[in-house]
């Protein structure tokens, strides 16, 4: 087990914000992505390896849909740990889960990215969703999947990015400020969806990306898509 760690001020507010937006994460998060989510969510699948026997991780779970892919993925033998420090967002899951016939075989944990709950070694395969982008400490959280995952195993990191060519981060921005954060304010989430802007001026590149996950221990390859608003980080430990 890793040891415990004290959250920060910065973390506990970054928890709140998702826990107030928990009721509305999933059809904003639709919004956001021009509703193409769901194709890059089994991009993700896809290379993260995930096998039927599994046992999966999807580290900061939301509400549960990629984790659901990643159940469906390794099958009735396998199991999914959602991991999500958002106390809102996993009752939004655990809701998912129910619905669910068969229920899959998902375990949801409430634990920080930065101080997993689990042995080394223990996960065949993992995903991560709009996930990197809001934790505290990338090099931290990248460090700690690195030590849960067993050799051999990837893990795919999926996440929204400032795209390179200055016609599309403008486009971006016009899009943010105008469809995502007035949607938001319909819903009096103004603030919460304000800071979106902010965190991705603050996320690293992908090539940043790819030098952070080799100082964790992985090799890595990172995988432009959506003309470089979205990107997935591909990992694997050797």
């Amino acid at each position: 087990m890793s040891g415990s760690r004290p959250v920060t001020p910065e973390a506990s507010e970054i928890r709140d914000l998702f826990n107030r937006i928990a009721p509305v994460y999933d059809q904003l998060n639709n919004g956001l992505s021009f509703g193409q989510h769901q194709v890059w969510k089994l991009m993700a699948i896809k290379w993260s390896n995930a096998r039927p026997g599994n046992i999966g991780l999807d580290l900061c779970c939301g509400s549960g849909d990629l984790a659901l892919r990643l159940a469906r993925q390794v099958g009735s033998t396998g199991k999914v740990y959602g991991v999500d420090f958002s106390a809102a967002l996993l009752e939004v899951a655990r809701q998912r889960t129910q619905q669910q016939y068969p229920p899959p075989a998902i375990n949801w944990v409430e634990a920080d990215a930065l101080n997993l709950p689990f042995e080394d070694n223990y996960f065949d395969c993992a995903t991560m969703g709009y996930g990197l982008r809001n934790v505290t400490d990338i090099p931290r959280c990248l460090a700690e999947l690195y030590r849960v995952l067993k050799p051999g195993a990837f893990g795919a990191i999926l996440d929204f990015h400032r795209p390179p060519q200055p016609l599309m981060r403008a486009f971006q921005q016009w899009y943010l400020d105008t469809m995502v954060v007035p949607a938001a304010k319909q819903l009096g989430l103004t603030e919460e969806y304000a800071y979106i802007a902010p965190s991705l001026e603050r996320f690293p590149t992908g090539t940043q990306q790819v030098n952070l996950a080799k100082e964790a221990g992985f090799s890595a390859t990172h995988y432009p898509i959506a003309m470089g608003m979205m990107g997935v980080l591909v990992v694997e430990k050797a």
